[in-house]
């Protein structure tokens, strides 16, 4: 989501973040800014954050976001960009625990620099990885909107994304899902049986599920709307996702102009959950601006998720906790500028999460983990 990252991105989006720069007229931007912000910050952990303890930074000097555990919590998968490490847009990234941190080291890259990529996640098994890659339409990575002369925001849907599996040397030994089209923000239920992705296969940006192998693909979602960055419930019977729904007459056709052009709008999406099969649709936040980067809590009962809905000038994301009912909403993360892309381990004793904090006062995304306290 993001942007030079969707995922969905994942936002980025592809995805992963910067501060914003309200000059440009971005309410945040994902990925990508190294320019220096007006003060140093040099926090890791927040007075107020009680659910995390024994924080650790493992990335500097780049922009780093949707980090996703191994099935057996031993590993993560990530997309970067980082000049340090030659990747001048989102690359997918390997990195096992044992070696410590990516402070001075750079880890194992899978997408092989080829192309822009986004929303990695690890295979059952943990010996490959899945991601979505614009590889098809050549080595070089696409561009970025280009700037608007109205302000907006805007995130890409690049029509030659495809979702590929590499093994852990980056070598490509399969595509999974290939469409003309988008198709991207591919992610694996915990059983290891089913993927969910978004594609815009239909004409709009709808949710998928197949079976492991890519075959047996269902539509899961049919509202108008960019519905995305969905990921399974411990079970493996729901889905939780971000999605905008527009309701005026106005608004419906400037999100079916914006995705002709290969263009979304972020600025407006909530959290939702549904059974795997598009049954049981449900609204669980109804707070305004962007609601994004949802997943489940261990116990399947609460919705991890970032949001700018208390943000003052917009751009001020952190995480927050709410039941699957909609009811107590609690904030987790305190950094004044960005926190996302939540998940937990397996075994729900971890937190893996993009922030700006401890950034020397640069616009830098930095992933963090930490242990989770209750």
């Amino acid at each position: 989501m993001k942007i030079s990252v969707l995922t969905m991105l994942s936002l980025v989006f592809t995805l992963l973040v910067s501060a914003a720069d309200n000059s440009k007229g971005n309410p945040c931007k994902l990925h990508g800014n190294s320019g220096t912000a007006s003060s140093t910050d040099t926090t890791r952990l927040y007075p107020e954050e009680k659910h995390l303890t024994n924080i650790r930074q493992l990335t500097k000097d780049g922009d780093y976001a949707e980090a996703y555990f191994s099935f057996d919590d031993s590993m993560i998968s990530f997309q970067a960009k980082s000049k340090g490490w030659g990747a001048m847009c989102d690359q997918i990234y390997m990195f096992p625990f044992s070696d410590g941190d990516m402070i001075d080291q750079m880890p194992q890259l899978i997408s092989n620099g080829v192309g822009r990529t986004t929303c990695s996640f690890f295979m059952p098994g943990n010996t490959s990885i899945l991601y979505a890659s614009t590889r098809s339409g050549g080595d070089a990575c696409p561009p970025d909107p280009e700037r608007r002369a109205d302000g907006k925001y805007l995130w890409p849907i690049y029509q030659d994304f495809d979702i590929y599996i590499s093994n852990l040397k980056g070598d490509v030994i399969d595509t999974l899902v290939k469409n003309p089209g988008y198709d991207a923000e591919a992610t694996v239920s915990p059983d290891g049986k089913m993927i969910v992705f978004t594609s815009d296969r239909t004409g709009d940006l709808e949710l998928y599920t197949c079976n492991i192998d890519g075959s047996n693909i269902k539509q899961v979602t049919f509202g108008l709307g960019y519905d995305g960055g969905a990921f399974f419930s411990p079970d493996s019977r729901k889905l939780v996702f971000r999605a905008s729904r527009p309701q005026t007459p106005e608004a419906i056709k400037e999100y079916k102009d914006l995705l002709k052009e290969g263009l979304v709008a972020p600025t407006n999406m909530e959290i939702y959950t549904c059974n795997t099969d598009g049954s049981d649709l449900k609204q669980i936040t109804r707070l305004g601006k962007a609601n994004w980067a949802p997943f489940f809590h261990p116990s399947g009962k609460k919705i991890i998720f970032s949001s700018n809905h208390a943000g003052a000038r917009g751009f001020e994301f952190n995480l927050y906790m709410i039941n699957i009912d909609g009811s107590g909403l609690e904030r987790i993360t305190f950094d004044p500028v960005f926190d996302a892309f939540p998940m937990f381990s397996y075994d729900g004793k971890k937190l893996i999460f993009s922030s700006n904090r401890n950034n020397g006062g640069t616009r830098y995304t930095n992933l963090f983990i930490a242990d989770w306290v209750e």
